[in-house]
């Protein structure tokens, strides 16, 4: 039989907060993260927008030899699963810590330590960089480093799935518990990769947003999109089979009561036609959940600002509810974060589980003009209360990964 998986415990840190509760405020309120980069000096380069995490002190989570031992990516990832455990109220003494497990994910990895270190390679000779090196910009290193540290001996992985990851790695979680072979699950997502190189990467790859205006900068769904924003955070969740919840009495966020995933098997970055791929993930994850499409009353897009992901999406989302696709509300948080690649599926299922929880659908802000190819309800510039029993999170990656999560309202 399988099992019911609940969502106990939340963390997140995003260019819109530096935890959850403050990002979902924000996020309910329109606020926009995007601002210039202040990471390095972006004077050679096009892009000059992002959305930096802001005033994070990070000493106040971890022990400063440590920090020094982390790229940013593992840093923000233990702050946020720093605040996903308390949240929770875990006690690892209380717990069989074999039926404890992490997946937390990243699309890149250290990326601003490779950096860093080749530089001083270049310059000092390849064997002098930091014995941290290796450790440092592995993707798997943010699960170790929070497994390590709280002590979770079960599955311990990294999904590396481009921006599926985060949506990834929940899923996979979800399944561990539901299938048996886990209780509690970590999951999440983490990435830092506002560096000269990644930014440059994507601006080659003509993949960016290259103006100077925030607020038309990361504007999903409109017909003056050019590119995507880059971001950086992280999101971490705890699941848990409900019989175990419930025997600690934890509090309930909501119900992860569904998961797909799949492939496009189409093209490297470009989405299939139609949005194939990403209409069978939704069709297949609401199937999961037990649940019709009139069920859903919500989607929080992948939505990225780029004029395929988002034409492409509005028609799977209209392929996968037909009539229905009609009275859904439809937003991009990415509006308000930017993209943060392998953490955003991740931070929008915190979103997701969130907006069922209060009854608010987020909005999709900096909407001006409209394109017909993008037609649906986008919640165009201001959140509003609606009544939701069950909610979708999608999120499309390079190399045609699609992951789609279905999460209901938890009542007793």
């Amino acid at each position: 039989m399988k099992r019911k998986v609940v969502i106990t415990g939340i963390g997140a840190v995003t260019p819109i907060g530096n935890t959850a509760p403050a990002s979902w405020a924000a996020a309910k309120a329109g606020t926009c993260g995007i601002a210039p980069i202040t990471h390095y000096d972006t004077s050679a380069q096009k892009a000059k927008l992002a959305g930096e995490v802001k005033d994070l002190d990070v000493e106040q989570f971890i022990d400063k030899r440590e920090a020094r031992k982390m790229d940013r990516v593992t840093q923000l990832a233990m702050v946020a699963a720093h605040e996903a455990m308390q949240d929770s109220g875990l006690v690892m003494e209380n717990e069989d810590a074999t039926r404890c497990g992490v997946i937390v994910s990243s699309g890149i990895g250290g990326l601003n330590t490779i950096e860093l270190e080749h530089t001083k390679g270049e310059q000092k000779g390849f064997d002098r960089v930091s014995p941290y090196f290796i450790p440092m910009v592995i993707s798997n290193m943010p699960a170790g480093h929070i497994a390590i540290q709280y002590g979770f001996k079960g599955m311990c992985s990294c999904v590396v799935t481009a921006c599926a990851s985060g949506s990834n790695a929940i899923g996979d979680s979800f399944r561990q518990i539901r299938d048996g072979y886990a209780d509690v699950m970590l999951c999440g997502g983490t990435e830092a990769s506002i560096t000269p190189l990644g930014v440059g990467g994507f601006t080659s790859l003509k993949a960016l947003h290259t103006g100077t205006d925030p607020l038309r900068a990361s504007i999903p769904f409109d017909a003056e999109r050019s590119g995507f924003v880059m971001g950086e955070g992280a999101g971490i969740l705890i699941l848990e089979e409900y019989e175990h919840a419930k025997a600690r009495g934890a509090h309930i966020y909501a119900e992860l009561a569904g998961y797909a995933s799949n492939c496009d098997a189409h093209h490297i970055t470009a989405p299939a036609p139609g949005g194939e791929g990403a209409a069978r993930c939704m069709k297949l994850a609401v199937e999961d959940a037990g649940l019709a499409p009139e069920d859903i009353g919500y989607i929080n897009a992948h939505g990225t600002s780029t004029p395929m992901n988002d034409s492409c999406e509005t028609a799977a989302v209209k392929t996968a509810f037909g009539d229905h696709a009609r009275a859904l509300c439809i937003s991009s948080t990415k509006s308000m974060t930017g993209h943060l690649l392998g953490a955003s599926g991740a931070v929008e299922a915190i979103f997701t589980a969130l907006a069922v929880r209060d009854g608010f659908a987020p909005p999709t802000i900096g909407y001006q003009q409209p394109d017909p190819a993008c037609d649906l309800d986008i919640v165009p510039n201001h959140g509003r209360a609606v009544a939701l029993k069950a909610a979708v999170s999608n999120s499309l990656g390079f190399g045609g990964h699609n992951a789609s999560l279905v999460i209901t309202k938890w009542e007793e």
